[in-house]
């Protein structure tokens, strides 16, 4: 192997991660903005903190939200409306009239009037009322409001109160009839009119809309020019009215502007470095504070693959309308690296993630205060994941903040109520909704990234569950030995602040090799019956040390998790089978130790150190007899001092104090376990 290919091997985590970095970088800035960012922050209501600001070139103020909503509706009240007026409609019913007369006004009757006349008289009412046309439903415009008839090609003005509405019709007819000279025929008129009347005016949708979209158009989205040179707004001057509107239409100039392909080139070299930067600092706070992860490029990959996940979401809708950009639930972030590793991580992870949001979000401080507020209650709300209860009190708690916050920023730059959106609270309430996905998302982590959270070894701690019942059916000695077991490393480690779920889980497998021989250990043997009297001390050892060996087959053939795994691997470390390594010394004093040895790994963590001491303690107070508290004390301080000596917590992360503590712990409850009292001086 040339010395280039040695280099490269010896190197290539490194690589892969720096490669991993680059490649993140690239993504993230490619969904970037790549127009230039206006340099200053606006902060509405604040005094302007910087420099005074003058106009590098002539620029357009742009109108605000509210004067182009009032320009917008001035518009829509004073738009042209059309009607269409559909003449054939008036004949049908004028020849219906003539039609129906006579039936109604037959000759056989003497009348006051002449026939005639009144025939004249009933169609001249019809025709008078359809002048102006007779429309169905009452429009939802004002009623003197100016409208246009069309009437086949010619087009007449008129006011909307003008027009007869059909349930109006009858009644409006029958006064004039019952108030005029023909009153005594006004059941028969009305018995004309009564099937007969239909409307002949139409809103013209489409003319009216195409108008109005016209005009709409027309409405100018600017107002005044700010000359080139002259001030925009001086040093101490509160960011508000028309100073505001001056900033917001020279900061949309500048970041709308074309640019050039060299500045384009820096303005994207500016980002790419920036861009690394940040993710270079979230990769070296790993390597500096969690080694164990560092070296594990899935983790690594997991960790950058979410912060690279939630940075393009947040991009993509601040893209489309940035108005619904706290609609994205960020606080998934810290609490899916909380889940798989720990707080701190998470909450670093979080920042890093809204640092680099913080160049496309609009008001990006206001938005950097708010998700970093979120992120730490996250963290500090949510201890415990895998209990449900926690989950929702706490994204109402986060909830709440959001809204606590945002409510005060507006008050602020307001200064006053008046200016809430109060549709925006909506966007967090949708935010806490879609935290709550953030259970099913750490399940599908699990399978793809092959992680284990909180949530896994909650449901792997099930004594029902298929290993573990096989453990109680099959080897029920040792399956009493590893709850009780459990039960030591559980508080041990929740006096120390280790992870007290994993050792506990962890506990619970670590003996699941006996099940293959179970009756050569002597918690499964019956009185008076001992496998091993028949075989030789190098045997017996070799079927003692092989339960790890087994218990790691059957742990990957049960698809036990890696970090449960290493617990079984670990909980002797590198220590002797010290009975039968004396009794071969008694027949051959060249015995070889390393015969009677645990191949290992030793402990690498606290957790598996916890299950060290408290495994080897628990098995071995079995063998007192008659035990004291004081006889309890010395005996554990006996077993943990002789793993001490030997370095088998070398590997692990554990402090002296932090094994006082454990000692403490264990003699605590063995002292419980066994009942017994303090012993006095005679």
């Amino acid at each position: 192997m040339s010395s280039t290919a040695q280099k490269f091997y010896k190197h290539q985590d490194l690589i892969y991660k720096l490669l991993l970095v680059f490649i993140c970088a690239g993504f993230i800035v490619y969904f970037f903005p790549k127009s230039g960012k206006f340099q200053y922050e606006i902060q509405k209501g604040f005094p302007w903190q910087y420099e005074n600001l003058y106009a590098d070139e002539d620029f357009a103020i742009l109108k605000s939200a509210t004067e182009l909503e009032e320009e917008r509706s001035q518009v829509k009240s004073q738009s042209a409306v059309y009607f269409n007026y559909n003449q054939g409609i008036v004949d049908n019913i004028i020849a219906s009239y003539d039609e129906n007369f006579d039936k109604v006004f037959p000759d056989s009757i003497d009348y006051q009037f002449p026939k005639p006349e009144l025939r004249r008289y009933g169609s001249n009412l019809l025709k008078g009322v359809y002048k102006t046309g007779v429309i169905k439903n009452k429009p939802v415009y004002d009623s003197g409001r100016l409208i246009f008839i069309k009437k086949g090609n010619e087009v007449y003005e008129m006011r909307l109160n003008q027009i007869s509405v059909l349930n109006n019709v009858t009644d409006d007819l029958t006064s004039v009839i019952e108030n005029g000279a023909y009153a005594a025929y006004s059941n028969k008129y009305l018995q004309l009119y009564f099937d007969g009347l239909e409307a002949n005016v139409s809103l013209d949708e489409v003319l009216t809309k195409e108008t109005l979209d016209i005009e709409l158009g027309q409405i100018s989205e600017t107002r005044n020019i700010v000359p080139k040179g002259s001030i925009v707004i001086a040093r101490g001057e509160l960011v508000e009215g028309d100073n505001l509107q001056k900033l917001l239409s020279l900061k949309a100039k500048y970041e709308s502007q074309n640019i050039s392909d060299s500045r384009y080139n820096w303005v994207l070299f500016g980002y790419i470095l920036l861009v690394l930067l940040a993710l270079v600092m979230l990769l070296l706070f790993i390597r500096t504070y969690r080694l164990s992860v560092f070296l594990n490029n899935t983790k690594v990959t997991f960790i950058f693959f979410n912060v690279l996940v939630m940075v393009l979401l947040t991009t993509i809708v601040v893209k489309w309308s940035p108005q619904y950009v706290y609609a994205v639930p960020m606080c998934i972030l810290p609490l899916i690296i909380k889940a798989f590793f720990d707080a701190r991580l998470g909450l670093f992870t979080h920042v890093i993630a809204i640092l680099l949001l913080g160049f496309i979000v609009p008001d990006s401080f206001e938005y950097f205060f708010l998700q970093v507020i979120a992120g730490i209650v996250t963290i500090l709300t949510i201890p415990e994941l895998y209990k449900r209860a926690n989950l929702f009190i706490s994204i109402g708690q986060i909830t709440l903040i959001y809204i606590l916050a945002y409510f005060a920023f507006n008050i602020i730059s307001e200064g006053g109520m008046e200016g809430l959106q109060w549709e925006d609270f909506g966007m967090f309430l949708l935010a806490g909704l879609a935290t709550l996905f953030v259970q099913p998302l750490i399940y599908i982590y699990e399978k793809v990234f092959g992680l284990v959270s909180d949530v896994s070894l909650l449901e792997l701690s099930d004594t029902n569950s298929k290993l573990l019942k096989r453990l109680a059916d099959e080897a029920p000695g040792t399956f009493h030995h590893s709850l009780n077991v459990a039960n030591l490393s559980e508080a041990a480690a929740n006096e120390i602040g280790a992870n007290a779920m994993l050792v506990r889980v962890g506990a619970l497998y670590h003996d699941i090799g006996k099940i293959e021989n179970p009756t050569d250990f002597t918690e499964n043997q019956a009185t008076g019956i001992n496998s091993h009297d028949d075989l030789s001390p190098k045997e017996s050892a070799r079927i003692i040390i092989d339960h790890v060996i087994n218990g790691i087959e059957l742990a990957r053939k049960y698809n036990l998790p890696d970090r449960v795994i290493d617990f079984i691997r670990t909980h002797h470390g590198t220590s002797t089978v010290q009975y039968f390594y004396f009794k071969e010394k008694e027949i051959n004093e060249d015995t070889l130790i390393t015969d009677f040895q645990y191949p290992g790994p030793l402990p690498f963590s606290k957790e598996t150190a916890i299950l060290m001491m408290a495994d080897s303690v628990e098995a071995a107070s079995k063998s007192l007899k008659n035990p004291t508290s004081t006889l309890i004390d010395a005996f554990v301080e006996k077993i943990i001092k002789k793993q001490m000596d030997e370095g088998q917590f070398l590997n692990a992360n554990i402090t002296f104090k932090e094994i006082q503590q454990i000692k403490k712990v264990l003699k605590k409850k063995l002292n419980n376990i066994y009942h017994l009292r303090i012993e006095y001086p005679e």
